[in-house]
């Protein structure tokens, strides 16, 4: 049985006292707890050697937002896979539904910026969803696969590295949330693509990104084939975070 994994997403939050508060729960929390289950926060990255030193020694993993599909250069405002890891970064985001959204960010380039990640140690966390358009349309499963795809050419034999988050687009920061069965039903497509590519892929954590929280982590985090949560607004109150983790027990 996979270790789950709760992952919780800052966006584009925190600052350094409220950053400094929030860890300081969480690591209270933590050691009164023992969690059975892998924790990491992905933060902005002004923030990245100030949570480094906080979180160092600690269950908590370092996280990344976003990383870029080149090496070096003439890139402004990118960041590397190889600066990301100078402050000991074990996760980056990848594909998520913001950077597709706003940033107009393709499956090609999501799987080009997984295999950087990859190329210098990272574990991508490859962020998959459907719009509400897409999901009335019954297109939920082609859209996911088919984005999940593009990442699977491009890494090959690493896919065994690779975590994968599963966030309906009508359900990130909106308050809905799939049901633990729709969920459910989408990951187990996404588990079965992955063995096909790769039977040791069984072994890859399936997480499912759209607004978990407190009240609805246990039921959803029950389904076979749902591994952990990537968490958005919930990470910001320690809290919250905490009850999540302790049901990923």
């Amino acid at each position: 049985m996979l270790q789950k994994l709760i992952a919780g997403n800052w966006k584009m939050n925190g600052s350094l006292a409220a950053n400094q508060a929030l860890l300081a729960d969480l690591l209270a929390g933590l050691a009164a707890q023992a969690p059975a289950c892998q924790v990491a926060v992905a933060v902005p990255a002004p923030y990245l050697a100030q949570v480094q030193q906080l979180t160092a020694g600690s269950a908590i993993a370092l996280g990344a937002q976003d990383v870029s599909q080149h090496a070096s250069g003439a890139f402004t405002g990118e960041i590397s896979a190889q600066m990301l890891n100078d402050f000991g970064v074990r996760y980056a985001l990848v594909g998520h539904s913001e950077r597709r959204q706003y940033h107009g960010e393709t499956d090609a380039i999501v799987a080009a910026k997984a295999q950087a990640a990859l190329a210098a140690g990272i574990t991508p966390i490859v962020c998959l969803g459907e719009t509400l358009a897409q999901r009335e349309a019954g297109e939920t499963e082609a859209v996911v696969q088919r984005q999940l795809a593009a990442v699977l050419d491009v890494v090959g034999q690493d896919v065994t590295r690779l975590v994968v988050a599963y966030e309906p687009v009508w359900a990130i920061g909106t308050g809905k949330t799939a049901t633990p069965e729709q969920a459910q039903a989408v990951h187990a497509a996404l588990r079965a693509q992955l063995v096909q590519a790769n039977g040791a892929a069984a072994q890859v954590p399936l997480l499912y990104g759209g607004s978990m929280n407190a009240a609805n982590a246990a039921q959803l985090l029950a389904q076979p084939d749902i591994d952990g949560g990537l968490i958005g607004g919930a990470a910001l109150k320690a809290a919250d975070f905490l009850h999540i983790i302790a049901a990923a027990a």
